[in-house]
C-alpha cells in the first residue's frame, strides 16, 4: 500500500520552494503527495513580488477533501502566513490526529517575510505543541527560543528548550546558517541528542532547502520510520539535493530533489549501456583485437554533465580490455570510479562537449587517419595533458568530433580515442574502423 504525505504550505510560482518543492520530494522518496495551499506567492529566485492568502474556508475544504477520502500518514506545514491560518490548521490537525512536521517558515530565501510578527506566538503556542518534529533553522530557532545560537552547544540548548517548553515531541535545529566546514543538524528527541553531519556545500542554489528537508522527514515518517531514521535519511537527501542544485534564474537557484532518484537511474543506464557495448566488442573481437594498443584498451561512459563531478561519476572496466591471441577479453564488469586514463580524459571532455559521454582507446598509426576520413568521422590532434584548448576551438568552429588522435611523447604510447554519445555508439564506431583497417591490411 502506498504511503500518503500531505503538505500544508504556500505555492512558490518559481517552483523552488513551498508546495512545489514538497511534492517533488514526496515523489522522489516514493510516497503519494497531496497538498493544501495556504497562500499563493508571486515568487522567483530573487524576490517575492506578491502574496495572496487563500480564504480560510477554501483551506479547510482542501484539507477535509484529502483527509476524508485518501487519508494521511504524515503531514507537514510550511508557509502559514497569519494567525488565523495557523489556528485553523492546528484545529484540523488535532481533530484528525495526524502525525505532523512543522517547518516554521518565517523568511524567504530572498529575505521577504512570510510570517507576520503577530503570528509567531500563535505558532509557538498552538501548532508546535502538536508537532512530532519541528525543523527550525538558526534564525527561526533564535526567534522561537529567544536564545542566540553561535555553536553546537547553543543549538542543543535551543532544541531542548523548544521541545520541553513548547511541547514538540522532537526538534531539529538545522546547522546550515552556522559558519563551519560541516553542516551539523542537532536532533533532540526523548531526552537524547543526535548529530547529523554533512560536508558544507558552497552553492547559490539553495532555494527550498528547508522545505525539501522537512518534506523528506515527513515522507519517511509516513513510511513508518523512526524519528532519528527519518531525520538521517532527510539529511542525506537534502545534501544530494544541494550538491546537484539547479542553476536557473538570476538569484538563488533551487535545490534538486529529483537528483535522489535520477542519479541512481542514470548510473543503472550507464552500466547497462556499457555492458551492451562490451558484448559488441567481444563478439567482434577478431576484428578489434588488431587495434588494441600495448597498454591495452578500455571503454568509459560518464553520467550526464549536470551530475558529473569527478572520475567517481565515470564508469569503465577495472583491469581493462585485453587481447588474448586473436580474441578480445573483458576482464571484469564495468564499475564507477575506476581511476584510469580514459576515465580521466572523459571527465574533462564532457565539460567541454556535453553531448560526448563515452570513449574508448585504441592504438595510433598513420593509416587510421585515412580510415577516419573514409568513414566521415571528425577528428582533432590533441595531447589532453597539455590542455583542451584545441578541442574548445574545434567545438567553437562547429566541427564534428568522433576521434582524438594523440601522437604520444617520450615514454608515453601514442593513442587514438574514439568518442560517442554513449558506449554502444563508440563500440559501433570501433567496429567500423576495425573493418576498414582489416580491409586495408
Amino acid at each position: 500500500m502506498i504511503r500518503r504525505a500531505l503538505t500544508i504550505a504556500g505555492s512558490d510560482s518559481g517552483g523552488g520552494a513551498g508546495i512545489q518543492a514538497d511534492l517533488k520530494t514526496f515523489a522522489a522518496l516514493g510516497v503519494h503527495g497531496m497538498s493544501v495551499i495556504t497562500s499563493i506567492t508571486a515568487q522567483n529566485t530573487y524576490e517575492v513580488r506578491a502574496v495572496h492568502d487563500v480564504p480560510l474556508d477554501v483551506i479547510e475544504a482542501q484539507f477535509k477533501a484529502v483527509v476524508e477520502d485518501i487519508g494521511v500518514d504524515a503531514a507537514k506545514t510550511g508557509m502559514l502566513s497569519n494567525s488565523e491560518i495557523i489556528r485553523l490548521i492546528a484545529s484540523l490537525i488535532k481533530k484528525y490526529d495526524i502525525t505532523l512536521v512543522v517547518d516554521p517558515v518565517m523568511i524567504a530565501k530572498s529575505g521577504a517575510p512570510l510570517l507576520r510578527d503577530d503570528a509567531v506566538e500563535v505558532l509557538a503556542k498552538e501548532l508546535i505543541p502538536l508537532a512530532t518534529v519541528v525543523t527550525p533553522n538558526k534564525p527561526e530557532a533564535e526567534r522561537l527560543s529567544g536564545i542566540s545560537i553561535s555553536g553546537l552547544d547553543d543549538s542543543k540548548l535551543v532544541a531542548k528548550k523548544l521541545s520541553e517548553e513548547l511541547g514538540a515531541r522532537a526538534v531539529v535545529v538545522k546547522g546550515g546558517h552556522l559558519a563551519a566546514d560541516e553542516s551539523i543538524d542537532i536532533l533532540y528527541y526523548e531526552g537524547r541528542y543526535y548529530e547529523f553531519r554533512a560536508p558544507r556545500i558552497q552553492s547559490r542554489n539553495t532555494h527550498g532547502t528547508g522545505c525539501s528537508f522537512s518534506a523528506a522527514i515527513t515522507a519517511e515518517l509516513a513510511k513508518g520510520r523512526s524519528i532519528p531514521d527519518a531525520v538521517r535519511t532527510a539529511k542525506e537527501f537534502i545534501t544530494v539535493a544541494i550538491e546537484y542544485g539547479l542553476s536557473v534564474g538570476r538569484g538563488h537557484g533551487p535545490v534538486n530533489p529529483s537528483a535522489w532518484v535520477l542519479i541512481p537511474a542514470e548510473k543503472y543506464a550507464v552500466l547497462s549501456n556499457l555492458k551492451d557495448a562490451l558484448k559488441l566488442i567481444e563478439l567482434n573481437g577478431r576484428l578489434i583485437a588488431r587495434l588494441i594498443p600495448e597498454s591495452q584498451m578500455n571503454i568509459a561512459m560518464a553520467l550526464p554533465g549536470q551530475y558529473l563531478r569527478s572520475i567517481r561519476d565515470v564508469a569503465s572496466v577495472p583491469g581493462r580490455i585485453v587481447r588474448v591471441g586473436e580474441e578480445v577479453r573483458v576482464i571484469s564488469q564495468p564499475e564507477f570510479g575506476v581511476d584510469n586514463e580514459v576515465s580521466e580524459l572523459l571527465s574533462k571532455l564532457v565539460k567541454v562537449v556535453p553531448e560526448i559521454r563515452a570513449l574508448a582507446n585504441i592504438m595510433y598509426c598513420e593509416g587510421l587517419e585515412e580510415i577516419v576520413n573514409e568513414l566521415g568521422y571528425g577528428y582533432v590532434y590533441l595531447d589532453y595533458r597539455a590542455g583542451l584548448d584545441e578541442l574548445r576551438q574545434a567545438v567553437k568552429a562547429g566541427q564534428t568530433l568522433d576521434i582524438i588522435f594523440d601522437k604520444g611523447s617520450w615514454g608515453r604510447e601514442a593513442m587514438t580515442y574514439v568518442l560517442g554519445r554513449d558506449a554502444v555508439e563508440v563500440a559501433n564506431k570501433l567496429i567500423n574502423i576495425a573493418v576498414r583497417y582489416k580491409r586495408n591490411k
